[in-house]
């Protein structure tokens, strides 16, 4: 029970305004590992943003697949910190995120889809590339940009073909994204 109390204070403690503190916090719950995971999965909808990051963050350090698909759900929040922190945990969690990434590449919101993006290339697992690929055409820019950056930075065959399309494209971000990648070898 004193364990779980102990979880409790320093979740609450992600609160601080002391950026040094939170850090030191994620740190130590981090380090407790598997009695911390379920209280910072219900910290994922807390009121605070500071906590939402905070327990992002940590669940990342720990690693555990279950808290998966919180996280996923996480992608969704109305704050972009939050979803960044999210997207990053995700990408720590490595291969066990990447099925459950590339299914919501075809959520209905772009921030979602983008997010997604932005951790596989991250994770770096070639069963992200051909999902990748689907979404360079989508209507959202940060989505086309984060699949170009995944897929550069992926690397392979395959995510080399579609970032030479993409490098004949119109889309200026997307474009500069993949000559950089195509041309990595010359700089």
């Amino acid at each position: 029970m004193e364990k779980v109390e102990n979880v409790a204070r320093l979740i609450e403690s992600l609160q601080e305004d002391d950026e040094h503190v939170r850090v030191q916090v994620i740190e130590l719950l981090g380090e407790i590992g598997e009695p911390a995971v379920d209280p910072l999965i219900d910290a994922l909808d807390n009121p605070d943003k500071h906590i939402r990051m905070g327990s992002a963050k940590a669940l990342g350090e720990i690693g555990e697949p279950r808290a998966i698909e919180p996280l996923i759900e996480t992608l969704k929040d109305d704050n972009k910190w939050v979803r960044r922190d999210a997207s990053g945990a995700l990408a720590h969690m490595g291969k066990p995120a990447v099925e459950p990434l590339i299914k919501i590449l075809s959520d209905d919101d772009w921030k979602v889809r983008g997010a997604a993006t932005w951790a596989l290339g991250n994770i770096k697992d070639d069963r992200a590339i051909d999902p990748l690929i689907s979404v360079l055409n989508d209507e959202s820019g940060f989505v086309r940009g984060g699949a170009t950056w995944a897929l550069g930075n992926i690397g392979g065959k395959k995510a080399e073909s579609a970032l030479k399309e993409v490098a004949k494209g119109d889309g200026s971000y997307t474009k500069k994204v993949a000559s950089n990648y195509l041309n990595k070898d010359e700089k």
